[in-house]
């Protein structure tokens, strides 16, 4: 089978910025580009040459200025089986006029289908051109289904995945000497480290957990919470909202460290010196995938009731949701009992890890992807 993916014209692909959609694509193309012909295309990027190939699959990059008209272009001059176009339902159109043989797969990562981003004609339009959805939670299927119930026999969930091999959890040796190194290069070596891991936003909620951590130093002296992420991806620039984290942030010196954008290769080495992840998000958060990657390094998670968060999370088994996600004192209350209990710790931990090998490994993701694909060309 062809399959081409498009990315979108925000970040390039490979994830050397980082982005969700990013290494969604680059994982599940190099495992589908072992036994099929692959294709991917993204936005240029200095670091990245604007044509190669990357083990089996092949990587087109266009500037983002011209990029949609670029691709259009390109696929013009070649027939695709599949084509596997992300988080861009406005371009779905233009895509099936310059490939009309093609089956089009559309993922959506976030809330795409809103009427402040597309009119019922477009969605219809979109809809009806498109061979299948994949969505990356049940709840972004439902954002699309309760619009457009007519959708409901093409809308998949199909969750993301996370490399299993680099996330290692403390309980083994290539984990725990991680945990060890990391720990003791960031001077967290007798702390309990609370880790928060995303963009520094106010829809991500970082200002609820510094408002909930009097309460846990209170309980817990010797407490961390480390915040790694920036505003935007790749970005250190400091607006606002982080000026603001900061200043919070300065009133507990001893307690908060701030790690600006971490590249996603480095990105499992701080998971695994921490006691527990928190995900704080408040807005409809589609599904962090921040908590495949937890659940990986064998970390307890705390979520919070928004959007696609709950469905990986077994209550009391791998995790806790809180209901009052507002509330910095319902965090509060959960990270204590967790810092509190090592055993609890890790039993969570062990239930995330085997729950994460068994569902969202990429080859999981891969088989799921390409049981739609299959579906879509056999239409």
């Amino acid at each position: 089978m062809k399959i081409a993916y498009i990315a979108t014209e925000k970040l390039p692909v490979p994830a050397i910025r980082g982005g969700a959609i990013q290494i969604y694509i680059s994982s599940v193309a190099a495992i589908i580009g072992t036994k099929h012909d692959v294709t991917v295309f993204s936005i240029q990027h200095e670091e990245l040459e604007n044509q190669e190939k990357r083990g089996n699959v092949r990587y087109i990059r266009f500037d983002e200025k011209n990029y949609l008209s670029s691709v259009i272009s390109q696929l013009q001059q070649e027939k695709y089986d599949v084509i596997h176009l992300c988080n861009r339902p406005l371009w779905v159109k233009a895509v099936k006029e310059a490939t009309p043989e093609s089956k089009i797969v559309l993922s959506v990562h976030n809330e795409m289908f809103t009427f402040e981003k597309l009119s019922d004609e477009e969605g219809k339009k979109c809809l009806n051109l498109v061979s299948k959805v994949v969505t990356v939670s049940d709840y972004i299927g439902s954002t699309i289904t309760n619009r457009f119930p007519f959708a409901k026999s093409k809308v998949n969930t199909v969750y993301s995945g996370v490399d299993l091999d680099a996330f290692q959890p403390p309980w083994t040796s290539r984990g725990s000497n991680t945990r060890e190194n990391i720990r003791s290069e960031l001077g967290l070596s007798n702390r309990k480290v609370i880790l928060f891991v995303g963009r520094l936003s106010k829809v991500k909620g970082p200002h609820i957990l510094l408002q909930a951590l009097p309460s846990i130093k209170k309980e817990h002296p010797n407490v961390t919470m480390v915040f790694i992420g920036s505003k935007w991806f790749g970005d250190d620039q400091v607006n606002n909202y982080v000026k603001h984290l900061y200043t919070l942030g300065a009133m507990y010196q001893e307690n908060v460290m701030f790690i600006k954008f971490v590249k996603p290769v480095d990105i499992p080495k701080l998971f695994a010196m921490s006691e527990v992840f928190v995900c704080s998000s408040q807005w409809q958060e589609p599904l962090a995938r921040v908590h495949y990657e937890a659940m990986a390094a064998g970390l307890p998670i705390i979520t919070s009731k928004r959007g696609g968060n709950p469905e990986v999370i077994n209550e009391g088994k791998n995790g806790f949701v809180v209901e009052q996600f507002e509330d910095p004192e319902s965090y509060a209350s959960l990270i204590n009992s967790l810092l509190s209990d090592s055993n609890k710790r890790e039993r969570l931990g062990r239930n995330g890890r085997e729950k994460v090998e068994k569902e969202f490994s990429w080859n999981n993701v891969e088989n799921n992807l390409m049981r739609v694909y299959n579906e879509a060309n056999s239409n």
